[in-house]
């Protein structure tokens, strides 16, 4: 198997590389060897603003966009009619909903002294809501031209905007953007009472909670808009002027909102939402010269194989760094120590100050995943949900 090109497939390398990137930057982030021990760009911002870590969610469902006009553009050639390609977009969003809750889950209390009960689950997550936002851009683009598809980013942006601003909140009042009294801290701690993020900012919140979506579609429908834009008739270079004029444009917009609406990943903020937007076009922008304009991309071939299989990547980092820490084994003094603590600790920790023996982790877990993306590359296993 070999990483198609844009001129033999149609498709872009560098949304691809984009992808991959982005899943390894995840992994980065998300395995540090100790939580205590992390550089400031590495770990989020502690409410509003943003660091390195608060723009890989946003730029994964952004991609999620893009591609999602390429894929039901080259399966309406082969001959899928909308219902078809309506039940697709349903069924593979069920599935990952659901991996996103077994993840929630594993091991069910059945391994390892697990603690389990339905009654506490996390419903949110990550892979929730990619399922979420996949689910309803995709019944609006199969079902919309371009122009509906931006009023209906906009109409998204706007009403969270104003209901996050003017809805009272029982205690607390309208336009409370702080941890707790906020609208979405609100609706997550009385829906889903019990089944949010133990580690969230306050209890009850969860940062991929119900309201919060709403702005994270706009998110996914920008990147479609997007990807309207690279299917187009128009030269490479005026779409590539275009992502950048587009890209500023959005990124302006998102510093003058947030003189009034914070930037913030928690509440997945409207200024947020078209801030990482603008972002991400820029940054596509810069691989689409490189690698699909000028053609230089021998460099980029570990990171379109990093993408390939995005969501395995992600499933297997998450469930074997919960397997790592809930494996468990005797102390010489009588306790228990994880195996994830006892590897790290041997292999790593003597290595340097723990600043850099975390990153090493970090490094080490991002090599290991690639290691099994690899294989899966050479053996052509594509998993597909």
């Amino acid at each position: 198997m070999t990483i198609p090109s844009v001129q033999k497939t149609g498709r872009l390398l560098s949304l691809d590389v984009f992808r991959g990137a982005t899943i390894a930057g995840m992994m980065l982030v998300n395995n540090p060897g100790d939580w205590k021990y992390i550089y400031p760009p590495f770990g989020h911002a502690a409410w509003n603003g943003w660091t390195y870590t608060d723009t890989i969610f946003p730029f994964f469902l952004w991609i999620v966009g893009v591609a999602m006009t390429f894929s039901f553009a080259k399966r309406k050639e082969k001959g899928d009619d909308l219902g078809k390609l309506g039940w697709h977009v349903v069924r593979r969003a069920a599935i990952i909903f659901l991996v996103g809750l077994f993840l929630s889950g594993v091991p069910f209390g059945l391994l390892f002294g697990h603690q389990f009960s339905f009654s506490t689950i996390r419903i949110p997550g990550v892979l929730q809501r990619i399922a979420v936002c996949y689910l309803i851009s995709g019944l609006i683009v199969l079902n919309t031209g371009w122009k509906a598809q931006a009023w209906a980013t906009a109409s998204f942006l706007a009403v969270y905007w104003i209901a996050v601003l003017i809805i009272p909140v029982p205690g607390y009042g309208a336009g409370v953007l702080e941890p707790t009294g906020n609208l979405c801290w609100y609706l997550d701690s009385t829906l889903l009472a019990g089944h949010t993020w133990a580690g969230a900012p306050v209890p009850g919140f969860d940062p991929e909670g119900i309201f919060s979506t709403l702005p994270a579609v706009a998110t996914t429908l920008f990147g479609v808009l997007t990807g309207q834009l690279l299917r187009s008739e128009k030269s490479h270079e005026e779409k590539l002027i275009r992502m950048f004029v587009y890209g500023n444009i959005l990124m302006l917009a998102g510093i003058i909102m947030d003189n009034w609406l914070p930037i913030n990943k928690n509440l997945w903020t409207s200024s947020y939402a078209i801030f990482m937007a603008g972002l991400a076009n820029n940054v596509l922008g810069v691989l689409f010269w490189v690698i699909d304009i000028r053609g230089i991309h021998r460099w980029s071939k570990p990171l379109a194989i990093y993408g390939l299989n995005a969501i395995t990547m992600f499933f297997l980092a998450g469930f074997f760094g919960r397997m790592t820490a809930m494996i468990k084994f005797s102390t010489d003094t009588g306790g228990l120590i994880s195996l994830k603590s006892w590897y790290y600790q041997t292999f790593f920790f003597p290595l340097g100050p723990p600043m850099v023996t975390s990153l090493l982790h970090s490094l080490f877990y991002v090599l290991v995943l690639y290691g099994i993306a690899y294989v899966m590359y050479k053996r052509n296993w594509i998993i597909k949900v």
